[in-house]
């Protein structure tokens, strides 16, 4: 299997091997630096930050390089084109002409795909809104295999701003699929998105279950966990002993224990927000003398604010600078490859805990939009050139997921592009979740946000039409 020429997105990406043969890859390269010089010699790469950033931006630049590769930067969207009102189909089209590879970072979440499509060049996201930032979880796996020696049967503890962190969002598919047991320690009002929580409920194997019970009673002492996702590989006591089984998950202790900051740039400035930022949970030496981190690996993908105590550096089992550290060969294993001047030999030693579905997708210019308005599908200077797209995921109730920043929703009408064969009679429409929607083809589905909608485009409600 070849990695040339494909792009990076979002975690799903690489499999678990690919993700393997990356990692040896690194290793060598982390090796012996000096002598990986020439393997990008007249390759170009083009650095898009649209956001700011230091670490990723920096690695990806030196890992160029040090590969012997150059590189050509846009950080500011107020110096570029796009604050004139060009699209970023168009932007892409250009920039794949002048480079061989593409990385980027900018705000609207699943920028990066649309990227992806238009230009003719490998792509690279480097974070794109709240959605992800693949790259950052590769740092992350790369991390824990060096400590750990494996990727296996991990406890992995989430801690702090689950809902906007891309890099949480990341990590977690691909701990789900290498079959690892995640702990959800949010900050109040932060959890994860019920989005992402769908997703980790019906596409993999394992299982999830709230914990409230949890921080309650005499054994309040354990860090606050909000929710758990239980691997395939262990027992399933979950089912029946949900608290109980998260206990006896914790007394074998915690491989990681995962900081994130407080997103504020995500969020509008409120005095809730001040208020949230009183509460956030903080990470220091008090927490870790807990018997559960005794040989726990503290990691973070920065920048840091107040949630993880600068006492922690000097403990050996900090982890976040070294994270930063491997950035550099991690990434250039990425760039070689994807470029095509080192290949990797693929094994078949992870298996994967996910349940490859290939959900039907729904296209059409009438229906629904995508209900986040970060998304790049609801920004002005796209929707020109690109319609709204999702995957059908579920039938009951229909519910949709958006290609570009997999954000959920639930349509409210249907009908069928089939049945009224021509005649304007027989043009009708159903409430969602009538028995009808489900009978409807994929490739005949039509979704409407209204009733209104459906009307102007003559159709009649039917009687399942619910008022």
């Amino acid at each position: 299997m070849k990695l040339t020429n494909r792009n990076l997105v979002t975690i799903d990406d690489v499999s678990n091997d690919e993700m393997e043969a990356l990692f040896c890859l690194a290793d060598d390269m982390a090796n012996s630096l000096d002598s990986q010089y020439g393997l990008c010699q007249g390759k170009i790469m083009a650095s898009l930050f649209f956001e700011p950033s230091t670490r990723t931006r920096l690695s990806f630049e030196a890992a160029m390089l040090r590969l012997g590769g150059r590189v050509i930067s846009a950080v500011d969207v107020g110096a570029t084109s796009l604050a004139k009102g060009e699209s970023i189909a168009d932007m892409a089209r250009v920039v794949g002409s002048y480079a061989d590879v593409i990385v980027i970072r900018h705000p609207w979440e699943g920028a990066a795909r649309v990227v992806a499509d238009y230009a003719g060049v490998p792509v690279i996201n480097a974070g794109d809104g709240g959605h992800e930032h693949p790259t950052q979880t590769l740092c992350d796996l790369y991390t824990i295999r060096k400590q750990r020696r494996t990727l296996k049967a991990l406890r992995i503890a989430l801690w702090g701003d689950l809902r906007h962190g891309r890099t949480i969002h990341s990590l977690i598919y691909a701990l789900a699929r290498l079959g690892a047991s995640i702990l959800f320690c949010p900050g109040p009002g932060l959890e994860l998105p019920e989005h992402v929580l769908r997703r980790l409920s019906t596409e993999y194997k394992g299982e999830l279950r709230r914990c409230a019970n949890l921080n309650q009673g005499p054994e309040r002492e354990l860090f606050p966990i909000d929710a758990v996702y239980i691997t395939p590989s262990s027992p399933h006591q979950l089912a029946m002993l949900p608290d109980i089984s998260v206990r006896v998950e914790l007394k074998a202790g915690v491989d990681a224990l995962y900081v994130t900051r407080l997103q504020k740039e995500r969020q509008a400035p409120t005095v809730e927000q001040q208020e949230l930022k009183k509460k956030y949970p903080v990470v220091d030496k008090e927490l870790l003398k807990g018997k559960e981190f005794a040989k726990t690996l503290v990691m973070h993908p920065l920048p840091r604010v107040d949630e993880l105590a600068c006492e922690v550096d000097s403990d050996p089992r900090s982890m976040y600078f070294k994270q930063a550290a491997y950035g550099i060969p991690v990434r250039m294993a990425l760039i070689a490859i994807l470029l095509g001047t080192r290949d990797v030999a693929i094994s078949r030693e992870y298996n994967s805990f996910a349940q490859k579905v290939e959900h039907p997708v729904y296209k059409r210019d009438s229906g629904v939009k995508c209900c986040n308005t970060n998304c790049v599908s609801n920004q002005e200077t796209e929707t020109k050139y690109m319609r709204p797209e999702f995957r059908i995921v579920s039938s009951e109730p229909l519910t949709l997921r958006c290609i570009y920043c997999e954000h959920e929703l639930h349509a409210k009408y249907v009908a069928s592009s089939d049945w009224h064969q021509g005649k304007l009679e027989n043009k009708k429409y159903h409430s969602a979740n009538s028995h009808w929607a489900r009978k409807i083809k994929p490739g005949n589905l039509i979704i409407f946000a209204s009733e209104d909608e459906a009307q102007a485009q003559q159709f009649k409600p039917s009687s399942y039409v619910t008022r």
